[in-house]
C-alpha cells in the first residue's frame, strides 16, 4: 500500500464524517453539531477506523454523543462507503479526545500566571536606588 494512502484516507474520512454531523444526517438526539472531529487513525490492514471525537461541550454530552455516533456507526459506514471507491471499507470505532479541551485549559492556566507574574511585578515598591 502506497505511503501516502492512508493519511489521505485518513483525511477522507474525518472530512466525510464531519460533513455528515454538520449537516445533520446522523439522526441520533445524542449527536450534537457542536461535535468535531479530530483525526482518523486508519489501521494499515483497513479492518478498523479509530475517530477521535471532541468538543467544547460538557463531558457527559461528549460521550453522550460519541455513544450516539458508535450506534450509528453503520449508517456512517454505508453513506460515506457510496461516496469513496475502496475495496474494502474500515469498521469506525468513536472514541473520546480530550487533548483539545486539555490544551486550551493549560493555556489558560498559562495566560493566567503570566497576567499574575506581570502584576507582581509592577506592585513591587522601587525606593529609586541603583544596584
Amino acid at each position: 500500500m502506497g505511503q501516502y494512502r492512508i493519511p489521505r484516507l485518513n483525511d477522507q474520512l474525518r472530512d466525510e464524517i464531519s460533513q455528515l454531523i454538520l449537516r445533520s444526517e446522523v439522526k441520533d438526539p445524542r449527536v450534537s453539531t457542536f461535535l468535531t472531529i479530530n483525526r482518523v487513525e486508519v489501521s494499515n490492514d483497513l479492518h478498523y477506523a479509530k475517530v477521535f471525537v471532541s468538543s467544547f461541550l460538557a463531558d457527559a454530552q461528549v460521550e453522550k454523543g460519541v455513544e450516539g455516533l458508535n450506534n450509528a456507526a453503520g449508517f456512517i459506514q454505508t453513506a460515506i462507503a457510496k461516496k469513496l471507491r475502496i475495496r474494502q471499507f474500515p469498521k469506525l470505532l468513536f472514541h473520546v479526545d480530550t487533548g483539545m479541551k486539555e490544551g486550551f485549559e493549560m493555556v489558560q492556566k498559562l495566560n493566567a500566571l503570566e497576567k499574575e507574574q506581570s502584576s507582581g511585578e509592577s506592585s513591587k515598591p522601587s525606593d529609586g536606588t541603583a544596584k
